[in-house]
């Protein structure tokens, strides 16, 4: 599990290899990656738009922006939690991923909450010990 905090709001992620939606022979990987959000500041917030860097196995960046997340903009309290399921297909068997989540506090302040780097990986990567 991979964790970052800004701001009192705390981002996890847990991804893991799809192989029932991958095609190895076929350069496609699927990733699926479970994102919990906390809110444990003091001031109510609202997640606006995200922001997502994904770089594949041979460093070919990938930039995704858009309106909240899975199609919602939750608004969370003090001590709430939202949480989320979305994917990532792959032409490689592994990369990375991170971003920032825009948000909004009760004063209309937006702010960047970031979103941990955290690796894809399929067991077809291949691995090198330096």
């Amino acid at each position: 599990m991979y964790k970052a905090v800004t701001r009192g709001i705390r981002v996890t992620v847990e991804p893991r290899y799809l192989p029932e939606e991958s095609q190895p022979d076929k350069g496609k990987f699927f990733f699926a990656y479970t994102v919990e959000i906390t809110n444990m500041s003091t001031e109510r917030v609202q997640l606006r738009s995200r922001h997502w860097r994904i770089v594949d196995g041979t460093g070919s960046l990938q930039e995704v922006r858009g309106a909240g997340v899975v199609g919602q903009q939750p608004v969370l309290g003090p001590g709430e939690t939202f949480t989320y399921t979305s994917g990532c297909p792959l032409t490689t068997p592994d990369g990375t991923m991170e971003g920032t989540y825009t948000m909004v506090g009760a004063s209309g302040q937006e702010f960047e909450a970031a979103i941990p780097a955290f690796s894809l990986d399929s067991p077809h990567a291949k691995r090198v010990v330096h």
